[in-house]
């Protein structure tokens, strides 16, 4: 029977160092596919992003390790814990997001610029997820659909095989690519396309970023027609229509196209609306959970809670992100756990030690045993790089509507997001109009946001706003020690990305450039140091 064909259950991309032909298809397993529910256990097992938790830097399901600390949410942490059990906790990260956390040429390159870590890790995976979406689509054209349930599987499982395709191109294109600027997107290199299955035994060159969020749009818009007709998804771990729409309202808004992101933030609020009212909760029930009625959709894991860490040679919360909220702000006193200088992530519920009854947030080694290592020892129920919340439609219709002028409606937005976030009775109605509105909004989707994956982008994107541009300049201090597990500082060099620089965009991996000759890098100036004094 010709709809009967074999396919990969690790369809996807090869990509090592000596052997870089990212784009080929190969298999180590093989699935008999002869049905819709086949392909589902495809999607399933290996194309969605499985949860996960590790602080592996090169691990292939710790895709984007290096995203959180490229702009300005995380710093490096000089005090704390002088024991010997922190600093296991926080040295190989470390040492593995030196080159993306100050922003250098390649990065790669060790805090010795003697050597490099593998670059390539999420190039790769993501391609790899993206040829099994491609897989997947193909053989969806040959499987039984006789009947009215056979049919609508099919329709749902090519649905959700488009949006994974057009989420995991959007990110590529938003990590390799400049950010989308309507007048330059033609000529603006990003990452190439792949549609097909099959092997191509060719070098492959960059597309266009407006080739790539042209495909994205078809993408999510042919997933958006397909699973408007199957309803509901199961769980948040898989995609429906509304998950689709978000992820719309947010490439409209990235695009400048404002009408088509504010009408794609409306189509998800017209069906899932809720936001948790913060009023009452507290920090030991987490904010972020899979039963929390904000969120519609999320996979992989969480890896920021255990790459945090209060003790010397680690890395905590920007005490600026921090010092953004408001006193009676709710989310300062329930999504942050401060001790000393150290800020640390509580938007999960506490870990197991914590729930075991060992440790409270009062004591010193809190953050310690319910979050670094707490965590490290489960799985988080939702990620901090795929996650779509229901905050997130209210932010972009308010951005979208005061870049069109529609001020009234873009603060009425806002404020229906703050008042659940404020202690009840507080001052928390946003007036402002023209420019401070929209450094408002800016400022309340920094705060809702933070640490779930948008900052990176956000910055890129306000940089080529044609409306209100901004950039802005970013300060990293990175600090040697006498040794490892030593807290005796040598010095610390303090690096700075500038506004509008180069290395917003990230370089093409290495290993990517040597096996595709000529394919152009993103070139990025040689990232200069000064000593400072260190602080804590």
């Amino acid at each position: 029977m010709n709809y009967l064909k074999y396919i990969g259950l690790s369809a996807g991309i090869c990509l090592c160092a000596g052997c870089s032909d990212f784009l080929e298809e190969y298999s180590q397993d093989t699935y008999y596919v002869q049905s819709y529910e086949d392909l589902d256990e495809v999607l399933a097992g290996d194309c969605y992003l499985q949860i996960t938790r590790s602080r592996n830097a090169t691990s292939t399901s710790n895709i984007g390790y290096f995203l959180p600390f490229l702009a300005d949410e995380i710093e490096e942490q000089n005090s704390g814990f002088t024991s010997g059990y922190s600093f296991y906790v926080v040295y190989d990260v470390k040492e593995k997001v030196f080159g993306a956390y100050t922003w250098q040429q390649r990065i790669g390159i060790n805090d010795t610029y003697a050597g490099y870590i593998e670059e390539n890790g999420t190039w790769k995976e993501v391609y790899r997820l993206i040829n099994v979406a491609n897989n997947v689509l193909e053989s969806a054209e040959d499987v039984p659909q006789e009947t009215e349930t056979e049919r609508m599987g099919v329709t749902r499982v090519r649905g959700e095989a488009h949006f994974l395709r057009g989420t995991y191109y959007f990110w590529l294109a938003n990590l390799y690519g400049k950010a989308y600027n309507p007048a330059t997107a033609a000529t603006d290199p990003a990452v190439p396309i792949k549609l097909v299955a099959k092997v191509e035994d060719k070098e492959f060159q960059r597309n266009s970023v407006q080739e790539v969020y042209a495909q994205v749009l078809d993408d999510l818009l042919e997933a958006e027609r397909c699973l408007s007709q199957t309803g509901a998804a199961a769980n948040i771990y898989q995609a429906d229509s509304t998950a689709v729409q978000l992820l719309l309202s947010r490439v409209y808004l990235y695009m400048q196209n404002w009408e088509e992101a504010a009408r794609y933030a409306d189509k998800v609020l017209a069906t899932r609306s809720a936001l948790r009212d913060m009023n009452g909760t507290t920090m030991a029930e987490g904010f972020l959970s899979k039963a929390s009625k904000e969120i519609l959709f999320s996979m992989g894991g969480n890896d920021v809670p255990c790459n945090l860490a209060y003790g010397y040679q680690g890395f905590r919360v920007a005490h600026e992100l921090y010092n953004a909220y408001d006193d009676d702000d709710l989310r300062k006193s329930q999504w942050w756990w401060t001790r000393g200088s150290f800020i640390g992530y509580t938007k999960l519920a506490y870990g197991a030690a914590y729930e075991a009854g060992s440790y409270a947030p009062e004591n010193d080694d809190f953050y310690y045993y319910a979050y670094e290592v707490g965590w490290e020892g489960q799985n988080s129920p939702v990620s901090d790089k795929f996650l779509f919340r229901t905050a997130e439609a209210y932010l972009n219709k308010a951005e979208a509507e005061a870049y069109q002028g529609n001020e009234q409606e873009a603060r009425t937005v806002l404020n229906q997001l703050r008042q659940n976030r404020y202690v009840a009775g507080s001052d928390y109605e946003v007036t402002a109009s023209g420019e401070e509105l929209v450094k408002a909004i800016r400022e309340e989707r920094r705060k809702e946001l933070a640490l779930e994956g948008h900052r990176w982008f956000d910055l890129r994107r306000y940089a080529v706003c044609s409306v209100s541009p901004e950039s802005k300049r970013i300060v990293h201090n990175y600090t040697y020690y006498t040794g490892r597990g030593e807290t005796d500082i040598l010095y610390t060099h303090q690096f700075v990305l500038e506004e509008n620089d180069a290395a917003y965009t990230l370089p093409i991996p290495n290993e990517v450039l040597q096996y595709n000759t000529g394919m152009q890098n993103n070139e990025r100036p040689v990232r200069n140091y000064t000593v400072v004094t260190t602080e804590n």
